[in-house]
């Protein structure tokens, strides 16, 4: 009886600890996703940046009460008011800042059409890969400003060669991330896509891409910081009345003018609108991605 009891003890044991370790890895495959509440979001989200907007508000008034620095070298937070206001009376603040966000947006659309395609092949084709991967760094690098000259010789004043910077200097960001990215797929991701079939377009489409996501999203925030840029420095230097005035153009007619307000208020719409696309978009798609994976 001893006997016969010890063997149906043992089996009820190692029962009960298989039952614990399969609800503990189902415990880690279903980690809960809870709303955030609104209230946590604007504590943590809005509100520093806000603190940070108010603090440097704050510092610039104070330069100017105490007379530490002069109008002619730093206007005063009401004198850039006054340009905001002028803009806004004119009717002419929406279109300024339509005008760039149209451009950019269009700029990176295309940029995201071609450098996805090409990060693809870059990273799943060695002879190519030994081909481009140093030329599309090496673009990276360079200042996006340098294309702008020799765009205008091409293509003349014109959208068209403003979106060709444009392109020069999104597209090899985005593809560059992508392949950091595909660089970072676990192997064994790859087998099982061609174990079940999931080879060429299919493999790129449901394995690679997803699993490549993390560096893919990096590159293409990295891809709009430089359409944006590219974009700016052609507005500063391309000048037509075809073109009309985006927010590059009013920052140089504000300095053609040594209206040092505007050319300050012209730097804070370039900065907003940049911050804020990344904001919008770019960041809350990085923390979807990461926490998919349970990385935030």
């Amino acid at each position: 009886m001893g006997g016969t009891d010890t063997r149906t003890t043992e089996p009820a044991g190692a029962d009960e600890e298989l039952a614990g370790l399969e609800a503990g890895l189902d415990s880690l495959d279903s980690v809960p996703v809870s709303r955030v509440p609104v209230r946590q979001v604007l504590r943590q989200k809005v509100a520093p940046p806000l603190l940070g907007a108010a603090a440097v508000l704050t510092v610039w008034q104070l330069l100017h009460t105490l007379r530490l620095v002069s109008e002619e070298r730093l206007p005063s937070p009401r004198a850039v008011g006054d340009s905001f206001l002028t803009l806004w009376r004119q009717g002419t603040l929406f279109d300024i800042v339509w005008t760039s966000l149209e451009r950019g947006l269009l700029g990176f659309l295309a940029a995201l059409a071609i450098g996805t395609p090409l990060g693809l092949v870059v990273a799943r084709v060695p002879v190519v890969r030994a081909t481009l991967s140093p030329v599309l760094s090496g673009l990276q690098s360079l200042p996006s400003v340098a294309w702008v000259p020799a765009a205008i010789i091409w293509f003349g004043l014109t959208d068209t060669a403003m979106y060709t910077v444009i392109l020069l200097g999104a597209v090899p960001s985005i593809a560059v991330g992508l392949v950091s990215g595909i660089d970072q797929v676990p192997p064994l991701y790859l087998r099982a896509g061609r174990t079940i079939g999931a080879t060429g377009l299919r493999g790129a489409r449901y394995i690679v891409l997803p699993a490549a996501l993390p560096g893919y999203t990096a590159g293409l925030k990295q891809g709009w910081a430089f359409s944006w840029r590219s974009l700016m420095a052609t507005e500063l230097i391309a000048s037509s009345p075809d073109l009309g005035v985006g927010l590059g153009r009013y920052l140089a007619n504000s300095r053609e003018a040594i209206d040092l307000p505007g050319v300050f208020f012209g730097i804070l719409l370039i900065l907003a609108v940049g911050v804020l696309i990344d904001l919008l978009v770019f960041s809350p798609l990085e923390r979807r991605v990461l926490r998919s994976r349970g990385l935030r």
